[in-house]
């Protein structure tokens, strides 16, 4: 790891932590407390467990991504390369410290799936139902690819993730969801994929096709994991 990359997770604390006062006005409540919870999942990892610290700092990520394009946090999601780099050693230390700042004064609750304006408008995306979703992948889904579950209609999956005209799931789609880890949190997947990203000069669901699918790859790990 380069100087550059290291530490660089826990600058992205230190940054929240700087900015706290203008997250919470950015976020609604449901957004905030989606944060927090996400935050005291990373505060409660083991930290010598690299693996289970690197999928809670995702979700962090992941719960950011809701701030305005021009906010310093959001910016720096989509800033330079290597700047989400493996976890450092104040990393969870850092968050137990944050967590208590962005603690809410009642109990906080992970949003149920569909329940928020956030959710209700990835699920408002083109999608596919689970049965068409198989024939287009001729047997079950890889696990890969984003499933939204919706409580009304039942799974859904983004129409943007296969090939137009009944094709199969585009190839950059899975690798980008692997990076996303879309099988353990499909939702910050999603929102990753129908956010502006400022970097990239759009969300990357509508730059699918018109960028080089390596520029996708390479913005989906710098929110990852950097390089």
């Amino acid at each position: 790891m380069n100087e550059e990359g290291a530490g660089a997770a826990d600058r992205l604390l230190g940054l929240i932590g700087e900015h706290r006062d203008t997250i919470r006005q950015a976020l609604d409540d449901t957004q905030y407390a989606l944060l927090l919870t996400r935050l005291t999942a990373l505060a409660a990892t083991e930290p010598d467990d690299d693996r289970a610290v690197r999928r809670a700092l995702m979700g962090v990520r992941h719960a950011l991504l809701p701030l305005p394009l021009d906010h310093p946090v959001r910016r720096r999601l989509d800033g330079s390369r290597g700047l989400m780099a493996p976890p450092g050693p104040g990393t969870v230390a850092g968050a137990q410290e944050l967590a208590a700042w962005f603690r809410l004064p009642s109990p906080v609750r992970e949003p149920a799936h569909g329940g928020d304006r956030e959710q209700g408008r990835l699920l408002r995306e083109p999608a596919l139902s689970a049965d068409e979703a198989r024939i287009r992948c001729g047997g079950a889904p890889p696990p890969e690819l984003i499933r939204l579950r919706d409580p009304r209609d039942g799974d859904r999956y983004p129409e943007f993730q296969f090939a137009p005209a009944g094709g199969t799931p585009h190839g950059v789609v899975l690798e980008v969801n692997r990076l996303l880890l879309a099988d353990i949190d499909p939702w910050g997947a999603a929102a990753w994929w129908f956010s502006g990203n400022t970097w990239l000069g759009g969300a990357p669901a509508a730059l699918l096709g018109r960028l080089p699918d390596q520029r996708l790859v390479g913005a989906a790990r710098e929110l990852a994991e950097g390089e």
